[in-house]
């Protein structure tokens, strides 16, 4: 039951900001979902690996299921958080994907299991063919772990979307996605100094090879959220902690005078209108949403992914010594610049009203996002720069990071600003659908590049071997961005409200 005025204090009161609350529990999640994320590509080089023999396809098939699963799975997230509603939808997928994080710390056991060995050094031991069963076995029991992993974490930015969406203004909601969406970057920030040094300190007292623990104490984490969340959620209306200014503030469209008449009555009659799932590929706002993900999102998944490997690597560290502990952590402070990323477009918008001119969000965040294309470029000089130093291309992949996390959030808010509430799950689930077949594409085939570089002693410009296939791939990725801005702009030119009314 919605919460009265009169329940709440006066709206000539001080504001609350409970709003800043939920923004806070939308981080940590999305802090959770990407530690989540990067247990594996932390571990399976130094513990994981000599354990189960993999190689870079067996790893690069194991990240390109996950992300094709998580994009197949988007598209019903997002229309399960749309039907389920927030505050079910949200613990179903956290608890769906901390379920499938701890899950992963039995594939050893399942795997000695299933060839009839008694303990890991067995596993170890194995050469020729043996290897090669156990390391085909093993992926499969690891494939198992991560498709359920996938399914839970499809639904958090499907739902911190639409939270957000709930719970912000159209002004300030691409400031509040970058603060929440920059989890991601704080996730990958803290993972090096609690993933690597966990597997070590188990391993070093018997408790299997170490990597099990890790996966089981951060994926847990994820339940200990579901409290908070059970707690402290519930729909600004029927909040009591939000009072009525801070509700007239979070309301504030409803009277927003930069929207043209046409606009508020096409909002106005959306507002309650779900747009079916199949009529939603009839806009070209959910292509631009579509291109615009499925062109970038391979690529931060790639840096996710792919960074550890590539520092052991080309620069011989393991990710669980002193200095490749400091690359990553180096590499995702950097990606932290992007939480202004997404107060860019504000910007714009309150220096154009100084002036006296009104200008749409969209055009406010296409502005933006068109400045953030430019940064990935750097990625080019990448692989060149590294025999400056080995500290040049974590740089620049954290420069290219923070601007992908930057391009992100505005494109989320894209979203907010030209579908109805009703559907805006549904378009981020599309997006994310996207942004999984792009990352399974680039993962899968940086797998099989770079085993491919190192057999073939591949040449590529100057280099040979895997820092050819690496170069190869960063140049796809610094070009990525320009491109998804030039085909959003395209479908997109100008700035319209969806106009659907059931």
């Amino acid at each position: 039951m919605a919460v009265s005025t009169a329940a709440r204090l006066d709206s000539s009161a001080r504001m609350s900001n409970f709003r800043w609350t939920i923004c806070a529990l939308l981080f940590l999640a999305t802090t959770v979902n990407y530690m989540d994320r990067q247990v594996l590509s932390l571990t399976w080089k130094e513990f994981i690996s000599p354990e189960f023999h993999w190689t870079d396809a067996n790893y690069g098939l194991i990240t390109a299921v996950f992300s094709i699963v998580y994009a197949v799975a988007n598209l019903f997230a997002g229309r399960f958080i749309d039907w389920m509603g927030t505050k079910k939808g949200y613990l179903w997928a956290i608890g769906v994907w901390s379920g499938g994080a701890c899950l992963h710390a039995v594939c050893g056991v399942a795997t000695e299991g299933y060839l009839g060995l008694d303990n890991a050094a067995g596993l170890v031991k194995a050469t020729g063919d043996v290897a090669v069963t156990i390391a085909t076995v093993s992926v499969y029991f690891f494939l198992v772990a991560r498709t359920i992993l996938a399914l839970g974490e499809a639904g958090n930015f499907p739902a911190a979307i639409k939270v957000t969406a709930e719970y912000f203004p159209k002004r300030d909601r691409a400031y509040a996605t970058s603060i929440f969406n920059a989890g991601s970057a704080v996730g990958a920030l803290i993972a090096p100094f609690t993933i690597g040094p966990l597997a070590k300190y188990f391993q070093s007292i018997g408790w299997g090879n170490g990597w099990e623990m890790a996966f089981i104490i951060i994926g847990a984490l994820g339940f200990v959220w579901m409290g908070f969340w059970m707690v402290l959620y519930k729909k600004p209306g029927e909040n009591s902690r939000v009072n009525a200014a801070e509700l007239a503030y979070i309301e504030q469209d409803d009277d927003a005078p930069g929207e043209t008449a046409k606009q508020k009555a096409v909002e106005e009659d959306s507002k309650a209108a779900t747009i079916p799932f199949f009529s939603c590929f009839k806009y070209p706002q959910t292509w631009a949403v579509f291109f615009g993900k499925f062109l970038t999102d391979g690529v931060w998944w790639f840096f996710l992914f792919w960074t550890p490997a590539y520092i052991t690597d080309v620069f011989k560290l393991s990710t669980s010594s002193g200095e490749g502990m400091l690359m990553i952590f180096v590499l995702y402070l950097i990606t932290m610049l992007s939480i202004y990323g997404g107060k860019l477009p504000t910007i714009f918008i309150d220096r154009a009203a100084r002036r006296g001119v009104t200008v749409n969000p969209y055009s406010a965040r296409m502005k933006a996002m068109l400045i953030f294309a430019v940064f990935p470029l750097l990625a080019l000089a990448a692989q060149p720069l590294s025999s400056v130093s080995p500290w040049m291309p974590i740089i620049i992949i954290g420069i290219a990071g923070a601007a992908h996390q930057s391009w992100s959030a505005n494109i989320y808010s894209v979203v907010g600003d030209m579908f109805p509430k009703s559907t805006i799950a549904t378009i981020i689930g599309i997006g994310g659908m996207a942004g999984g077949i792009g990352s399974f594409l680039i993962n899968l085939g940086s797998g099989v590049l770079f085993d491919y570089a190192a057999q073939t002693n591949m040449a590529f410009m100057s280099y040979e071997g895997k820092p050819a296939g690496y170069f190869v791939v960063f140049c796809i990725c610094g070009v990525a961005y320009l491109v998804g801005w030039a085909i959003m702009k395209l479908l997109v030119p100008k700035y319209k409200v969806i106009e659907y009314k059931g």
